[in-house]
Parts: C-alpha cells; structure tokens; sequence
C-alpha cells in the first residue's frame, strides 16, 4: 500500500508569558503620569538634605573651630604680604651690623610671553643688571631665549633696589621671585665668631648655631598676625663684644704676620680681664661667611677654642702664681739654674745652654727674664706634685672655658695617678709642654693674673639689646667669678713679667709711654707618633698696662718657617701693634715716657727644647 502523501498537522506552540519592557519610551512616559508627586517628594528631600548638612557644617566651623580658622587665615595673610623674616640682626661692640637679613630676588624669563622683541628685552636686562656678577650680553641672552621657550633662570642675587627697576621696565615674560638671605656686612671679618646660615637658612657655624633659637623670631600671635605688625613686633639685636675697629686691625696684621713667615695659621685675641669680655677674637687663615660655599672646609673651624697646642714657656707665670701662693717661693727668692739636669732617665736643659751654660743662683725674675727651663723644673720642685695637680685641675686644665662658641674642645692634662708618680711629668709641666690646652684658655689664665686674681668666663656676646640700647636677656649667668690668686701674688707676678718686656725676651713688644707685662713662648710640635718634631709654635701674652693691669693680648702663630721664627721675633711685635691701637681706641692713659730700645735677641728661645721623648 502506497505512503500517504497526506501532510501532517503540525502541533500549536505554546505562548510564553513574557512582560514587556519597563524600560521602553512608552512606559517612562505611563510611570511618569501615575506619580509626579513622588518624584517631587525626591528631589525636595534630597535639597533639605543638603541645606541641613551645610547648616550643621557652618555651624561647626564658626562655633567651635571658627577661633583657630582667624588665626590661620591671619598668620597666610602675613606671609604672603611680608617675606620670611627669620633672624635678628647682630651688631658689634660699636652698634655696626655683623649680620643681617636681606630679601634677594631671582629673575626667570619667560620668552613665550614677549610682547617686545627679544633684542629689546636682552637690550634693557643689561641695561639694568650690567655691573658686579652679570656675565651675560645683549647677543648671548637673544640666543639663551631662542633655545628655550620658559623658566630661564638669568640670576639669583638681586637686591630690592635693582627688583624695582625691573619692575619698572613694564615687560611681559619677567618673573621675580623674593628670597630672605642672612648676609655678612663685615665680609670675613666676624666669620669665626657669627659663623654662617646657608642659602636654606639653616645655621652652620659659629653664633649662628650656638644661639640660633635666640636669633630666631618668634611666632606671631593671633593679635599680631591679625594687624599685621611683624615690621614693629621685635626690634631686639644681639649685640656682641668685639669691636670692628680692633678687629680689622688685628686680622690685617695677623694675616700679614702668617704670611710672611708661611705660617700654618694664627690667632690674636684681646680680653677685657674684668669682663671676660673679647674685644677681638682673629683667625688666619679665614673665610668670607656670603661665600662659605667657596671655602676650604678647614676655615670654618675657629681653632683659637677648637683646637689645642701646648703653651710652652707663656704658661710659667701661671706656674710662679701656683708657687707664690702655695707659699713654696717668696719674691725675692734665689734659684739655682745649672742649664742641663737630669730627671729620672729624661735630660732637661736651657734652649741656651750649649751658647750660656748655667747661669748659676738667678732670682725668680730673671726665670722669667731669661725663660729658663731649668729654673721652673727647680720652683715648681717646691710643690709636692699633688698639691701641684689639684692647682692644675683648680685653674681648670682639663676642662672649657664655657665661651658659648660651638665646637670648643677640653684641655688635656695626665691622670692624677700618672702625674703624681712620675717626676718627669711635673717637670716639663713646669715649663709648659707635656699637656695642652687652647690659645683661648691661655688668655682666660692671664686675665686672673691682669684682674687680681679672678677667673672670668671668656665671651663674645653681650646679649639681646632693644632700640634703646637696654640689654634685655645675656647668656651668662650672674655669679662672682672665682678668686683663684690673691691681689698680692698677681701684682708680684706681672712685676716680674714687666721685666720680660723691658730687658728680656719681650723686648720687641715695648710701646713707648706704657708699662707692659708679657711672656714670650716657642715650643716644640709634637708629632703624629707622639715624639718632638722640627716645628714649633710661637706665642707671646701680655697684660697692659701694669700700673692699671686689665687688657690681656696673646699671639699665636703656627709653624712659622726661617732661622729666625721664635716667640720674641714674630709674636711679640705682632702684640705690639695690637697695644698702639689698642691704648689709642679704648683710650688708656700713659704710664710714663719710656725710652725705646732696641730688642734684645731671643737667645732664650732660640734653640728647639731637649723634651722628653
């Protein structure tokens, strides 16, 4: 039977249930005509939300932080009217600023935003910078702003004076940006007592470290940053003592000194004995604190409280003091000086021995006269050696000054043990060599001879003074200094050391019309190893006038080179200078007219000291 051919019935579908879009234009707009009231009630609630959040956020800022906002806002506006005032001034004995702040401006060029020419531009920058430090031409700036379009940096030290001018100049494309630098108006005069703040403002050296949270201004408070009176609110200076006339005199002569015998370096300082006082306070080599970044870093050190040396023979009045007031001596003792003796296995002789010899029964003067090195072994032999270590450790050997100068290093004396059970320590004691101090505290011993008897604290800094010159705060407390000698033993001591200068090896120190003690020294160097080289280091001290004893001057000058460098050739003329000024600007009246004579060789001094080794 044949297929059927008949088709087939195909079955329904079956519809799926499925909703419409809500999405569509035509349900948006059927949603939107059942509830226009909800969507308003949205939008309105939204809007109360906010207004009450900003309500309760202005509350909070004028209620509760509104004060601190006041003072803020103040403090932004006086920053921005007025540049970084950040350091007092410092002024010298005189009232002369030493060091200062002063609002530099660095010039950047823009050539994009030239509405003139850039040879017109070019042409009237070096017009208004050519001068000290401008190195660019008109040709060389065109081609500077043809290579690039922006931020062309031409130089950053331009004063107030020279801003305006530019400023005046009406160009496009000109930007000056200010910048308060500390500056030196002395140069390196006081380089060695301020030190330096660099570019950042930040203290390095001398007072400016030391005192830097003095020199610093203090912040505003909200009354002042709110009337902006940052110009009026603290006219204080720190006021130092040195005074800028003794010390340009005593850095000149003291660096013609270094130069002309190739010394290593060299110190002078004058001291107001009854003070404490540094009228000067010179250094050589030194440096110029606006140009720090161009120094040998070994000039910023102020080696006169930095650094230690032994004193030699500058050192034995301290050391006739000690004995006078010990009752181990008397005045007009007499001293047996056989030029060359032996302690325990060490040879101590004169520097003049091999030309003198001994020189028998001498007084204690002319100990001093002659700087003999055997007669001091003999004096401080008076003293048991402990009694003479606890006067070393009483006049502060081992210890500071307490100047206030960062950096100020202790002198070194030997232990108690090693001192007093080795006779050889005592012995080149006596002389000034086996321990070491700095020049600094040499001049603090001379000043208790100059003064009566009392150790003062050397300083450089009177304190902060205001317009009217009324010191207003000081760094050092108010205490009595301590009597170390009495009267009788200093005046005893600098009639001996008179003698020094008038017949002795400090003959070259002499000013005519004046009384003058002082002390010559030329001692050995040590060496890396601890023995006596070739080098020496010469001193002279003195104390002026001796009829009214208050100035101290010591010399030092390291490593002079010549057959000729001792304490009396190089040192003592050098004080001798410093003396002329020194009586002429602070005015001390003659003591009587002296005849000059010419000076007297250093035979004393002129042969290196047979040392320990």
């Amino acid at each position: 039977m044949a297929a059927s051919t008949r088709p087939r019935r195909r079955k329904p579908s079956r519809k799926l249930n499925i909703p419409a879009p809500r999405s569509t234009p035509e349900a948006i707009q059927e949603f939107r005509r059942k509830s226009p009231r909800l969507r308003l009630i949205s939008v309105w609630l939204v809007l109360i939300a906010g207004m009450f959040g900003l309500t309760v956020r202005l509350a909070f800022l004028q209620l509760v932080i509104g004060s601190d906002l006041k003072t803020m806002a103040a403090e932004q506006q006086a920053i921005q009217t007025t540049p970084r005032a950040s350091r007092r001034q410092m002024v010298d004995r005189q009232g002369n600023v030493v060091a200062m702040d002063r609002v530099l401006y660095t010039l950047y060029v823009h050539p994009m935003l030239f509405k003139s020419p850039p040879e017109a531009v070019a042409a009237s920058l070096d017009n208004v910078l050519k001068g000290e430090g401008w190195t660019n031409t008109p040709q060389s700036l065109v081609k500077r702003f043809s290579e690039q379009e922006s931020g062309i940096k031409l130089s950053s030290e331009i004063t107030e004076e020279t801003a305006k001018r530019l400023r005046a100049l009406g160009l496009d494309g000109l930007d000056l940006l200010p910048s308060p630098q500390r500056v030196y108006p002395q140069g390196e005069l006081f380089s060695q007592v301020t030190g330096y703040a660099d570019l950042e403002g930040v203290p390095k050296e001398g007072i400016e470290l030391s005192l830097a949270e003095q020199l610093a201004y203090p912040k505003l408070t909200s009354a002042e940053a709110a009337s902006l009176q940052l110009a009026t609110r603290d006219n204080s200076q720190m006021q130092l003592t040195i005074d800028s006339r003794l010390q340009r005199i005593a850095q000149e002569n003291l660096a013609a000194t270094v130069a002309e015998y190739n010394a290593k370096r060299g110190a002078l300082i004058v001291m107001d004995s009854r003070t404490g006082e540094l009228l000067t306070l010179a250094v050589a080599p030194t440096y110029d604190p606006n140009k720090y970044y161009d120094a040998e870093i070994e000039y910023f050190k102020n080696w006169a409280v930095s650094d230690l040396y032994e004193p030699g023979s500058t050192f034995k009045p301290i050391n006739v003091a000690i004995a006078l007031e010990n009752g181990a001596i008397s005045p007009d003792a007499t001293i047996y000086d056989e030029g060359k003796i032996q302690v325990g296995e060490w040879p101590i002789q004169n520097v003049d021995f091999k030309y003198v010899g001994g020189r028998g029964s001498i007084s204690i003067t002319d100990v001093l006269r002659y700087s003999s090195n055997v007669g001091m072994v003999h004096i401080m032999d008076t003293l048991q050696r402990s009694t003479y270590y606890e006067w070393l450790e009483k006049l502060g050997l081992g210890g500071k000054t307490g100047i206030g100068l960062p950096g100020e290093v202790s002198g070194q004396i030997k232990n108690r043990d090693q001192f007093v059970n080795s006779a050889v320590e005592a012995a080149t004691t006596a002389f000034g060599q086996g321990f070491s101090l700095t020049p600094l505290q040499l001049v603090q011993l001379h000043g208790a001879l100059a003064n009566g008897g009392n150790l003062v604290t050397p300083h450089v800094v009177r304190g902060m003074v205001n317009s009217e010159g009324e010191l207003t705060w000081t760094p050092h407390a108010q205490t009595e200094p301590e009597r170390v000698f009495s009267t009788e033993t200093t005046q005893q001591v600098l009639s001996m050391m008179q003698e020094v200068v008038d017949d002795g090896t400090g003959a070259a120190a002499k000013v005519d019309g004046y009384q003058i003690a002082g002390k010559t020294g030329t001692a050995q160097k040590a060496t890396e190893y601890g023995t006596y080289g070739d080098q020496r280091i010469t001193s002279f001290v003195s104390i002026a006038p001796v009829s009214a004893p208050r100035y101290v001057i010591l010399a030092v000058v390291d490593e002079p080179q010549g057959e000729n460098a001792y304490g009396g050739t190089v040192a003592a003329p050098l004080v001798k200078k410093m003396l002329e000024a020194l009586v002429v600007l602070e005015g001390v009246e003659p003591d009587q007219a002296i005849s000059p004579n010419s000076a007297a060789p250093d035979l004393a001094e002129a042969l290196p000291i047979e040392a320990p080794q």
